[in-house]
């Protein structure tokens, strides 16, 4: 068996200020200036989600790199318009028509990371309706040249990937890591463990918040604190890839009030690596909190 590489546990974002959902007051102290410092302190991983919607300007993230601690690492969401054709046209009223200029901008926001060594892996998620069709295996395939120097993990949602036997060697053949999620599952649904296809391993915990996954807008929907048992499942998936990848990255997108960092914690817990406490405002069980609201899943 391979040495075992390492792991990197954190969240989805790292900056949820406003609405219902806010990590102010539960994860940040009131007051909390500089949240990515704070956030460093205890977790060596971010999942940047921003860049989603739009390229960041390199010089914040620059500032991100030197913000953080020299073993911190951070994935980077790719841009919609690359994965999301019609959510990028229903925002910009724009065609999404990928030019050279697209991969230029988002290269550039992505080099101050990869110039520190601070790149863990670039995450292109790919929406539920994307189905395993020759179409779509050529958009991974053209994703993974145009970026081809950096760490890829895709994240594909709709069983049809899961339920063909050959995708996990056309992944492999490319050094893409598949990413492994956990959410609420529906017919629709990739299959709960997906094999290993790259040298290193990504997981995404969404939460299993069914009642609101389609009813729910970009907060409720991920109102979801993971029981111990469940982190202990989570963590049963995790333990077996270890041994075989260079480097692991799990992050919890289940953020509403602060539940990522709470279930990021918990699974370093489970998994016996060091960690710090956190010092939470809220500390009785979300699922007790949700009760009392009359709004228990």
């Amino acid at each position: 068996m391979a040495q075992q590489g390492a792991c990197y546990i954190g969240t989805s974002g790292w900056s949820y200020p406003a609405g219902a959902g806010t990590w102010k007051g539960f994860f940040y102290p009131p007051g909390t200036k500089h949240e990515l410092d704070f956030y460093s302190r205890f977790f060596d991983t971010v999942e940047v989600n921003s860049s989603f919607y739009r390229p960041p300007d390199p010089a914040y993230v620059l500032n991100w790199a030197q913000t953080v601690p020299p073993d911190f690492r951070f994935a980077v969401k790719l841009w919609q318009k690359f994965t999301h054709p019609g959510m990028f046209k229903r925002a910009t009223g724009e065609a999404a028509a990928i030019e050279t200029e697209d991969v230029d901008v988002f290269r550039r926001c992505l080099e101050p990371l990869a110039g520190a060594g601070k790149l863990g892996a670039l995450l292109a998620q790919f929406p539920p309706s994307f189905r395993n069709e020759p179409w779509s295996r050529h958009i991974i395939e053209a994703v993974a040249n145009a970026f081809r120097e950096y760490p890829l993990a895709v994240e594909l949602r709709h069983r049809s990937w899961s339920d063909d036997r050959t995708i996990p060697a056309f992944l492999r053949e490319r050094n893409i890591a598949w990413v492994n999620i956990d959410e609420p599952k529906f017919e629709s649904s990739v299959a709960a463990d997906i094999p290993l296809t790259a040298d290193f391993a990504y997981f995404r915990f969404h939460g299993r918040n069914a009642r609101e996954w389609w009813t729910g807008n970009g907060e409720t929907r991920y109102r979801y604190l993971y029981d111990n048992e469940e982190i202990e499942e989570l963590a049963a998936r995790m333990r077996p890839k270890l041994g075989n990848v260079q480097n692991m990255f799990a992050f919890f997108n289940n953020h509403w009030q602060a539940y990522a960092p709470r279930n990021a914690n918990d699974l370093k817990k489970a998994l016996q690596m060091p960690y710090r406490q956190l010092q939470m405002q809220f500390d009785f069980p979300a699922r007790e909190r949700l009760d009392a609201e009359g709004d228990a899943a």
